[in-house]
């Protein structure tokens, strides 16, 4: 291949397996993942994408992309070109129209600091860096969902590279088909190299935390299930059951210990906001109240996920619903018992509202019915604690297959479960109309390092 070398001419850089720079390139955000692909393209612009893409095609290449390096599906291997997008950060706010074009390298935390200079806000995540595009395509679960919906309903079109090297735009009005497929089919398609999304006016919620002991579990689930019959579109919540690490960083009378917290963000004035988590304090007086008024950059504070890189595994499931044995069993495998368990934190978020409302045939993104969505978290610093959370999280799923609902939201699961549990991700119907788009734009499975959407 190295006679070829020479022919990928680009503005960025082009790293290769013997360049200084190669394994600082590599190196995804989860420490668990090790890309080793025949080359390294660091992207600064689209055309740039375009020559990486001609050439992996000219080169027998499949084709890998990492922004930021959350959510890997599939590790680059020496059979693939690895694009790193992080370099087109492009963004332009239309404060007149509330759009936004972001680019696929930006994080969602430069997203929200842009627009809410001009008293608006994008959909995004928990995480302030998370990949703005990464995250959306693959549907986007937020703080926002049961105001607004999803990350994935508010973007109003895509420019992406195909596998031919040509530059398309998709919207529901031109390319449709992939426009729809990419809204929940994630990056199987193509590469995306920015979005056009909408903007909402907010600039401020009533969000934050209520932390229960760990004792109290049981009863705060209980109470937990019947509050969330009674909550308005405006408050998007989970409950989550957390072992505290031993770490500088957490406060030192949780250290160690383990609590249940009830997460949240209310869309509207704080007096009504506070008047729901009054319920709670009339209740039981909790261990801690941090529910306040927040402007929206600082709505990552709620649940405050690391920033550093770790090694980490992730895995999920719809919950049905959660019924006594289903509370039973979230104790009994996310209690952190002399290290018994390898999870971080065991989260239920409450889903519906406007997710729900949403057409479910408006993108490919399924299961908009469910309401309940479960998510796991553990640190994964060694091959053995891998094992361990694989083989622990299975037992867990088990344990609570009379309450699950069938179905996965697939930005919860990563590497061989996501591309195994791919199917699971959509409707049957969804599934096949997807094979067919993926087969007519990526006929060759050149992006095959996405979602596993086979091509017949």
């Amino acid at each position: 291949m190295s006679t070829f070398m020479a022919s990928l001419e680009i503005t960025g850089a082009v790293i290769r397996p013997d360049d200084a720079g190669y394994d600082e390139a590599r190196t995804a955000w989860n420490l668990t993942v090790h890309h080793r692909p025949a080359l390294i393209v660091v992207a600064k612009n689209t055309q740039d994408v375009v020559s990486a893409v001609q050439f992996a095609a000219n080169e027998g290449l499949s084709v890998a992309v990492q922004s930021t390096g959350h959510g890997t599906i599939r590790q680059a291997d020496q059979d693939a070109l690895l694009i790193l997008t992080s370099g087109l950060n492009q963004l332009q706010v239309d404060a007149e129209r509330q759009t936004a074009w972001v680019g696929a390298g930006l994080k969602w935390g430069e997203v929200v600091t842009a627009a809410q200079l001009h008293g608006l806000t994008p959909l995004f995540g928990a995480s302030p860096i998370v990949g703005a595009v990464g995250y959306t395509v693959g549907g986007g679960v937020g703080w926002f969902g049961r105001k607004f919906g999803l990350a994935v309903d508010s973007v109003i079109r895509f420019e992406v590279v195909i596998s031919n090297g040509e530059i398309i735009n998709a919207s529901a009005t031109e390319n449709s088909d992939l426009f729809w497929a990419i809204c929940g089919g994630g990056g199987a398609f193509g590469v995306i190299t920015r979005m056009e999304i909408k903007l909402y006016p907010v600039t401020q919620v009533y969000g934050g935390n209520l932390l229960y002991p760990v004792e109290a579990a049981k009863d705060v689930y209980r109470f937990y299930r019947e509050w969330i019959k009674t909550l308005p579109d405006e408050f998007t919540t989970s409950i989550v059951l957390m072992n505290f690490p031993n770490f500088q960083s957490v406060p030192e009378f949780l250290r160690g210990t383990t609590g249940v917290m009830i997460r949240g963000a209310y869309v509207g004035s704080v007096q009504e906001g506070a008047a729901y988590i009054q319920q709670w304090l009339d209740w039981r007086a909790p261990t801690a109240n941090m529910f306040q008024p927040m402007p929206v950059s600082e709505m990552h504070t709620i649940s405050n996920d690391p920033v550093d890189p770790v090694p980490s595994m992730t895995t999920g499931a719809y919950l049905r619903e959660l019924s006594d044995a289903a509370i039973d069993s979230i104790i009994r495998y996310g209690v952190q018992r002399n290290g018994s368990a390898p999870l971080i934190f065991v989260e239920v978020r409450h889903m519906g509202g406007a997710i729900s409302r949403i057409d479910s045939n408006a993108n490919a993104f399924s299961h908009r019915d469910q309401s309940l969505n479960l998510y796991m978290v553990g640190m994964t610093p060694i091959p053995d604690t891998m094992t361990l959370f694989k083989h622990y999280t299975r037992q867990f799923k088990r344990d609570l297959t009379s309450a699950l609902s069938g179905g996965a939201y697939l930005n919860f699961l990563e590497g061989a479960e996501a591309r195994g549990r791919v199917r699971e991700g959509y409707t049957p119907e969804k599934f096949e109309r997807l094979k067919a788009i993926k087969a007519k734009y990526d006929p060759d499975n050149r992006f095959g390092y996405s979602y596993n959407i086979p091509v017949n």
